[in-house]
């Protein structure tokens, strides 16, 4: 197969605003055809490298080349939307002056996403504002195509759109997100900005982690076989090797067990008119009953919209609930009622005693921009504060939130989004609470602080209630979701995100053919019949899942009995001075069979759990 030439190149690139440079030496290519996704932890320099790339920021050094006649979609993580301009004015901005089709192909762009394009930028919501930069990058049909975080803001049926419109877009692409599953779902190439450098994978983001670890656990043999001491390199490269949830086995069964036990509580509600409300004997166990809630709002048309019919569920303590659903299908007004803050029109609602109730702010309107860090944290006074019982103080605990000590006397807002969210969560944790509610979290966070919040999250002893459109966070946190329709009609499943929509047949709102955005009203998905267990009496793993299962504990104990052996041999003070090509073989050989053990405890873990949900049955 013939080489693709690329369609934009950097050769020697640096670039730096003072003092340390962002990126210096680096080499990057893009042809045709190509997916990349562009990570790295945030200040690494990945959205100054797209705006370097859209030809928006002048390289210090180093030089830039563009295929002749290629046309270049850009989305900036914050668009500048000018209140008053027209929809339809802004997105036609993209294209030529000259062109005559130019506000024709806006208005099919626009028609696209369900947007209004006689409306001004200044009413809309952030994720119509989202649609509409989208729009805007997209009417041009690119030949290189560069986006900066284009799911935030978004609901899933759109990502879903988008997933479906970038997967057969046949330029070159590179993305920054924060979304595991929607850089897993597209790319086909994954580009790691780290430390300045750039390293390139020819495989998609799925395989991201297991690469990334073999590069960090690799410096860090190098690091203390050379006896070198870097503290900031070797703070990432520590968290890098030692912050991979997957081998936190702990993390992973307590979980099973959670989904196991609300899979039986959801499975045993099926039919009954009456919640279990006798069970509320045990104190602080119920922490909300809800039984048949309904609530609508009328239209200034006159007619009704149902927000929520007839609907149950029963959360105990330890409960951890997804929220997921459409922007404008009822998210927040379900938590409103679910804690008491909205009456229903219809149905009753019971709160268990003792609640502690901390929120999420999503909007950041709690954060006073003109308080330090130090002051937002311990707002008395004081160079402590208390965190889980016990005291912290505020430098060291900011750390953990993965700021700088050099930032603690900033104000906040001189933060920028994803810092100001984490400080309102490292303050929000930091408060004594046993019921969590957090909207959109996730929003302007890169995947450093998703693993640290999720660490979190999955220590946490109270009962949490998730609204989220990233499905990655879902599917590693949550014991049950509830799927909103946009219509009135709302399901739970046990389970994390993927699970849920498994059971129900699909996205409610993902319609073939529909167009996003669009209001209409959504019909409730059904159960695909494929979905269903196939054996009459339960369920049960296909014959090679099953004796995957079997052979498995084998597998795993011979996988430790080889790292016992190896680390025997690397604890011999003298090998490296022996036999160094040894030692590295060794080295390696642990690396790579800790990284199989990982997998195989964790694949085990993943079958032995379907096989208890397939022979429950449907809940």
């Amino acid at each position: 197969m013939a080489v693709q030439p690329p369609l934009i190149a950097l050769k020697g690139a640096r670039l730096g605003f003072g003092g340390r440079p962002l990126f210096e030496g680096l080499d990057l290519a893009l042809a045709r055809g190509e997916r990349a996704a562009l990570v790295g932890r945030n200040g690494s320099g990945k959205s100054t490298l797209l705006k370097v790339l859209a030809g928006l920021v002048e390289l210090d050094r180093g030089g830039r080349s563009l295929q002749a006649g290629t046309r270049i979609g850009y989305l900036p993580q914050a668009p500048a939307l000018p209140a008053e301009e027209s929809l339809l004015d802004y997105v036609a901005g993209g294209l030529s002056q000259d062109d005559p089709a130019g506000r024709a192909l806006a208005e099919a762009a626009l028609d696209r996403l369900s947007l209004d394009g006689a409306a001004r930028l200044g009413t809309l919501s952030g994720g119509e504002g989202r649609r509409a930069a989208l729009a805007r990058a997209l009417v041009t049909e690119p030949d290189l195509l560069l986006l900066d975080e284009p799911t935030n803001h978004l609901d899933l049926p759109t990502i879903a759109w988008l997933e479906g419109e970038l997967a057969r877009f046949r330029g070159a692409l590179l993305v920054i997100s924060h979304d595991r599953t929607f850089l897993a779902n597209l790319s086909n190439r994954t580009l790691w900005l780290d430390r300045g450098k750039a390293h390139r994978l020819d495989k998609g983001f799925a395989a991201f982690e297991a690469w990334a670890d073999e590069i960090r656990e690799a410096e860090a043999r190098d690091l203390a076989r050379l006896g070198k001491s870097i503290e900031r390199e070797e703070h990432w490269l520590h968290r890098g090797v030692t912050a991979r949830r997957k081998r936190n086995m702990g993390r992973l069964a307590r979980l099973k067990d959670l989904r196991a036990n609300r899979a039986s509580l959801l499975k045993a509600q099926t039919g009954q008119v009456a919640m279990a409300a006798a069970q509320a004997g045990s104190s602080g166990k119920l922490v909300i009953e809800a039984a048949h809630l309904g609530k609508a709002y009328s239209q200034p048309d006159g007619t009704v919209r149902p927000i929520l019919r007839d609907f149950s569920t029963r959360i105990l303590r330890g409960d951890r609930i997804g929220v997921v659903g459409r922007n404008g299908a009822g998210k927040t007004t379900l938590i409103n009622l679910l804690l008491g803050r909205l009456d229903p029109d219809s149905g009753s609602l019971r709160l268990g005693t003792n609640l502690e109730i901390a929120i999420f702010d999503q909007r950041r309107q709690s954060l006073d921009p003109e308080k330090t860090l130090w002051q937002t944290l311990a707002p008395d006074g004081g160079d402590s504060l208390m965190v889980g019982g016990r005291q912290r103080h505020v430098v060291a605990y900011l750390r953990d939130f993965l700021f700088e000590e050099s930032q603690v006397k900033q104000p906040v807002k001189a933060l920028s989004g994803g810092e100001a969210n984490r400080l309102l969560l490292a303050r929000l944790l930091a408060r004594p609470s046993n019921l969590l509610v957090l909207d959109e979290p996730t929003n302007d966070l890169d995947m450093d602080t998703l693993d640290l919040l999720e660490e979190v999250l999955s220590d946490y002893q109270g009962t949490l209630i998730l609204v989220s459109h990233d499905r990655d966070f879902l599917d590693r946190l949550c014991t049950s979701v509830i799927l909103l329709d946009g219509a009135g009609g709302a399901g739970e499943y046990p389970g994390g995100f993927s699970d849920a929509v498994r059971q129900a047949g699909g996205l409610p709102d993902a319609r073939p053919g529909a167009q996003i955005g669009s209001g209409a009203p959504a019909k409730t998905a059904k159960p695909k019949p494929s979905s269903k267990p196939k054996s009459s009496a339960g369920g049960k793993l296909s014959y090679k899942e099953q004796r995957e299962l079997d052979g498995l504990p084998t597998r795993i104990a011979a996988l430790e009995t080889e790292i016992a052996r190896l680390q025997t041999a690397l604890a011999d003070p003298e090998l490296y001075g022996r036999d160094p090509e040894g030692f590295r073989k060794a080295s390696d050989a642990l690396a790579t069979t800790s990284e199989d053990l990982a997998s195989a405890e964790e694949r085990w873990l993943e079958l032995e759990h379907k096989r208890e949900v397939l022979a429950a049955g449907p809940a």
